[in-house]
């Protein structure tokens, strides 16, 4: 049974049909003496609604505080309107900013304020953070938190249940290496999945990334950036090599379908046109709420050949940051918002809808097992980043990073696409990315 206490399903929702900028709750009436703050943030379609709800239910629960919401079309757009908006004197209270990777170069800004440092002021009581603090995360180098950690993800492999069953798989789930996923690739493609046996949105973080943290392996030198002074460098050697020639051969005999911008591999999942997507678990509140789609939720593949256990991918995603200089009844109202969202039914009404690891440990807890019936492995995998996390998987650190995996998904592209080999891919890849480390 799926539980959505926040919302009837539909399916009529798009995860990549964003509303563009707009002002949500600004022509609610406010209550007399009510402190308004102002959030900026972009969601999925789906998410967003869900964001709304939340917020809207805020707004109504009491008259001190009111939030006011406006929406961008992508993360990108953010980092655009923000210093204008600073410079303007108009900022916003919270902001949503994607993880960077170098969370201390975020909270050097002149104008953010580190969560850890509002919070001593005004703080948030009865709530324990979900995800172990050692993970890297909009954590700092002392390892405090530098902003609300609410939009955390993992990638995961989805799988269409009905399609294993079409092609006669028993069990109808995947299997956890990459050569094993490949037998069941061909039979997929020959039992009713021809046209997308396997895809991905996400191609840098399932083949760079968490190909090295699922694989028990560092991303990248220097305890994956983790070490001070130290400039760190990608050695993406055999084991990307053998990967990604691997991925190229899915790509040349159809089992792979390429990736595609805009998020056309998640509609396509969410059609169910194809059998295997491996994506963002941001996407599950999505797909959930999708009638027609029977799917579950596995973890990503290994190879038994680096590791005899997968570990965990890294988590990404984003978080809202709180910007400096507004009044402090302001800050206190930011303070009182974030709260309220860190409340255990409010918290894991956010996780349950949305397919986000859960805020708080609370939150976790109060969801009942029922909610996790249809869906796989799900509950599993996320019950890991509650513990202590091995150094291979905690995250990392590096500058530039955005810039970098921008080139790096370009080489993938060419990769995939047939015009370069895997080694001189990815030696070109490696060799590029240390010079962007290096840049100011």
């Amino acid at each position: 049974m799926k539980i959505h206490p926040f919302f009837g399903a539909t399916s009529a929702w798009c995860a990549v049909a964003l509303m563009g900028t707009s002002v949500f709750g600004a022509s609610s009436a406010l209550a007399a003496g009510a402190t308004d703050i102002q959030v900026w943030y972009s969601l999925n379609s789906h998410n967003k609604q869900v964001f709304q709800k939340l917020v809207k239910q805020f707004n109504s629960d009491q008259g001190e505080v009111h939030v006011t919401l406006k929406a961008f079309d992508s993360p990108d757009a953010i980092e655009s309107a923000l210093p204008g908006s600073v410079k303007g004197k108009d900022a916003p209270n919270l902001v949503q900013l994607s993880d960077n990777h170098a969370p201390d170069e975020v909270a050097k800004r002149s104008y953010i304020l580190p969560l850890h440092t509002l919070l001593a002021k005004y703080p948030i009581k009865d709530a324990k953070w979900f995800l172990a603090p050692e993970h890297a995360f909009m954590r700092d180098a002392k390892g405090r938190l530098l902003a609300f950690p609410y939009m955390v993800e993992i990638p995961v492999m989805y799988y269409n249940v009905d399609a294993f069953k079409k092609a006669h798989l028993e069990p109808a789930v995947p299997a956890r290496t990459w050569m094993g996923l490949q037998d069941q690739l061909v039979k997929l493609a020959n039992g009713g999945s021809r046209d997308c046996p396997y895809t991905t949105d996400q191609p840098v973080s399932i083949n760079l990334e968490s190909l090295a943290a699922v694989n028990n392996q560092l991303y990248l030198t220097g305890d994956n950036g983790m070490q001070p002074k130290v400039t760190p460098s990608f050695p993406l050697d055999l084991m990307y090599i053998r990967h990604l020639s691997t991925m190229i051969s899915w790509a040349r005999t159809g089992l792979l379908v390429k990736p595609e911008l805009e998020a056309k591999s998640t509609q396509r999942f969410a059609n169910r046109e194809c059998a295997v997507l491996m994506s963002s678990s941001s996407n599950l509140g999505w797909f959930n709420d999708t009638r027609s789609l029977k799917f579950g939720v596995s973890g990503l593949p290994y190879y038994p050949q680096a590791t005899s256990t997968p570990g965990d991918p890294f988590v990404g995603g984003a978080a809202l940051w709180a910007i400096d200089n507004h009044a402090k009844d302001q800050n206190k109202a930011t303070s009182a918002f974030l709260g309220w969202l860190a409340q255990t039914k409010n918290a894991a009404t956010w996780y349950q809808n949305t397919g986000y690891l859960p805020l708080t440990a609370q939150a976790f807890a109060s969801t009942d097992k029922s909610y996790y019936q249809n869906l796989g492995d799900w509950q599993e995998l996320v019950g890991e980043y509650a513990r202590r996390p091995t150094p291979t998987e905690r995250g990392f650190h590096v500058t530039n990073y955005p810039k970098i995996k921008a080139m790096f998904r370009q080489k993938l592209n060419r990769a995939l696409e047939g015009q370069d080999p895997a080694v001189s891919a990815l030696r070109s890849a490696a060799a590029e990315a240390g010079v962007i480390v290096r840049q100011h």
